[in-house]
């Protein structure tokens, strides 16, 4: 059975960002016949998660794995649990309609040059589809792997390992919200999620 990756980038990034650059090398280097996929999202949360559902749609007799950061490891949780799929989630925010309302307005993205606007029904969208994490006796707890670096000069670590606490972690001293070191954890996403 074909097995795909998805890459979910994180608010105002791309699929040229360095963390889903890495995973594509990474991923064709050592397991090339894995389809890595790593859309550019749409600004509003509604369409993103349209287009995200979509792409595992149109191939669900497939094997789907899930690697999310900052905003995409939200997006993520969401189809890791519509999907029951396995999913890594990179220094993820927990309340992103809280934290991005400082950014309502307008924004550019420094990647593809476009200019947009986040609005106040983009946080009511991104509260409709959040996900409360496993407990200690469910099952899913398996299907994440959480890392997190104490230097997140963006997002409080603690609300990830504190919502996550009975799923895998890697909470790592120092870093920032890039998650220094990515590449040297990508062999251990790939075991997490069994790929041999």
């Amino acid at each position: 059975m074909q097995k795909n990756i998805l890459h979910i980038h994180g608010f105002n990034s791309s699929p040229q960002s360095l963390k889903a650059m890495l995973s594509r090398q990474y991923f064709e280097e050592h397991y090339p016949e894995i389809n890595f996929v790593c859309p550019q999202l749409a600004n509003s949360p509604n369409e993103a998660i349209a287009q995200l559902t979509q792409i595992i749609d149109a191939a669900s007799n497939e094997d789907w794995y899930l690697i999310g950061s900052s905003l995409g490891g939200y997006f993520a949780h969401y189809l890791a649990n519509k999907y029951l799929l396995r999913a890594v989630l990179i220094n993820l925010t927990i309340k992103p309609y809280t934290l991005l309302e400082t950014y309502i307005g307008e924004q550019k993205n420094t990647y593809t040059n476009t200019t947009y606007q986040v609005t106040a029904q983009h946080m009511i969208e991104l509260k409709m589809i959040e996900q409360t994490a496993p407990t200690f006796d469910d099952e899913q707890k398996n299907n994440y792997l959480i890392m997190v670096q104490t230097g997140d000069e963006v997002l409080d670590y603690q609300e990830a390992v504190d919502k996550f606490q009975h799923c895998r972690l890697i909470v790592e001293q120092g870093g920032d919200h890039s998650f220094i070191g990515f590449d040297q954890k990508l062999p251990i996403m790939a075991e997490f999620f069994q790929l041999s």
